[in-house]
């Protein structure tokens, strides 16, 4: 038994030492690794692939925030009308989005709020929603977002952002 192990033990030490003899002497056995020119070649192609994909993906994260966002709007303009049915009206323009959060009892009778359970999101890039209340009797209010750049009009990613199942 211990012949055996001697004789494993020098096999797998002499298998070691023939590789390193392989790798420092040329030609002497099969090369190891890979030259530079394989791995510049394997670096072209995976950079070919990501150009490719990258500005599709990017594209479909832009859409999603703008999907998001018009979520958001829907979801803002309903706590709006569940808060209406507890207070008899929407909020004034001093009160704003705030009024689904936050109330003082004394100055809004029958809020029953919060309406909103995480409190008041931002829009997926970081800015406020916007809140116009009705101009006219029985009008609803606008919510809206505007959008990638912050500002109103703009067009694409940019463009305000609005719940287009109540436009």
């Amino acid at each position: 038994m211990r012949r055996q192990s001697r004789s494993l033990c020098s096999i797998l030490l002499g298998g070691a030492a023939r590789l390193r003899r392989a790798k420092s002497v040329p030609g002497a056995g099969a090369k190891l690794g890979y030259s530079l020119l394989e791995i510049l070649i394997v670096l072209t192609i995976i950079g070919l692939i990501a150009a490719l994909v990258g500005p599709r993906l990017f594209a479909q994260l832009d859409r999603s925030k703008v999907t998001t966002a018009r979520v958001q709007v829907r979801s803002l303009e309903t706590a709006l009308g569940t808060m209406r049915l507890d207070i008899g009206r929407y909020p004034t323009t001093a009160e704003g989005l705030n009024l689904l959060g936050v109330a003082d009892p004394k100055s809004v009778t029958g809020w029953a709020g919060p309406y909103l359970g995480g409190g008041l999101p931002k829009d997926p890039w970081g800015h406020p929603y916007v809140y116009e209340p009705p101009g006219a009797e029985g009008a609803t209010p606008k919510v809206y977002s505007y959008g990638s750049d912050g500002k109103s009009g703009g067009s694409g990613d940019a463009a305000d952002i609005y719940n287009t199942a109540g436009e």
